[in-house]
């Protein structure tokens, strides 16, 4: 089995063809009390501008609405797909209404609740009891399902979204069959990550990455060719490719 190191020199020797999927809060941005208060470094814009111009397809695949993604990463050429995925799933549209009215019932606290499209995130990173803002929020997850919507727990959020067979993974291969691409890196830092690695199964190059922390799943950096500890080391390999 190939090292990392061997890994990342395959994919940057051939960058025409191979494919760069990026997760943004946590891998290109990093973690702050307030979402909207995110951004990538500079030297992470700077790496991705070069990027964009050398490799077949760079992508931000975030749970953020892709709007959102893009005014954030401000970079032309970079392809941002939204809402875990979602964002490509053909009967998307259909949910944008029932989860924002959902969202608008929630009880929670209105500054707390990211509504992003087709996603509605509940974070709880402020709450200073976690154990009882978690049984409030296990109350949300349940009437989500009660509303023929899923709910699924992230880093220090609840997420509640379309029940459609649609992730991050089937966006990335989606993404990856378009351009007809046998390489790539997938990087990021929680669970719908993993969907992310799963997609690159088959290829002739993959190397996932994980951006470890101590709120991230440890099935994440069970499964990376690479674990870093930040998004800063993060750019730092993104300036090896």
């Amino acid at each position: 089995m190939a090292g990392a190191d061997d890994l990342l020199a395959q994919l940057a020797a051939e960058p025409g063809e191979a494919g760069l999927f990026l997760d943004f809060d946590g891998v290109l941005a990093p973690i702050v009390e307030r979402p909207d208060n995110a951004a990538p470094p500079p030297e992470t814009l700077g790496e991705l501008e070069r990027l964009v111009a050398k490799y077949a397809l760079v992508a931000v695949v975030s749970g953020r609405a892709g709007e959102d993604v893009r005014a954030r990463v401000g970079v032309d050429g970079v392809v941002c797909v939204g809402s875990h995925g979602l964002e490509l799933a053909p009967q998307a549209d259909r949910w944008r209404r029932a989860l924002a009215g959902f969202a608008a019932s929630a009880p929670w606290p209105p500054e707390e609740i990211e509504v992003k499209g087709l996603t509605v995130a509940f974070h709880f990173r402020s709450r200073p009891d976690e154990q009882e803002a978690v049984r409030e929020l296990d109350q949300i997850a349940e009437n989500a399902a009660c509303n023929g919507l899923t709910a699924r727990y992230g880093r220090k959020v609840l997420e509640v979204l379309q029940p459609v067979g649609s992730h991050k993974g089937t966006a990335v291969r989606r993404l990856l069959e378009e351009r007809d691409l046998r390489r790539a890196l997938a990087a990021g830092d929680d669970t719908t990550d993993i969907d992310s690695f799963a997609a690159l199964e088959g290829l002739e190059v993959a190397v996932r990455v994980a951006v470890a922390s101590a709120e991230g799943p440890t099935r994440l950096a069970e499964q990376a060719d690479v674990v870093l500890a930040s998004p800063e080391a993060l750019a730092e390999l993104l300036a090896q490719l």
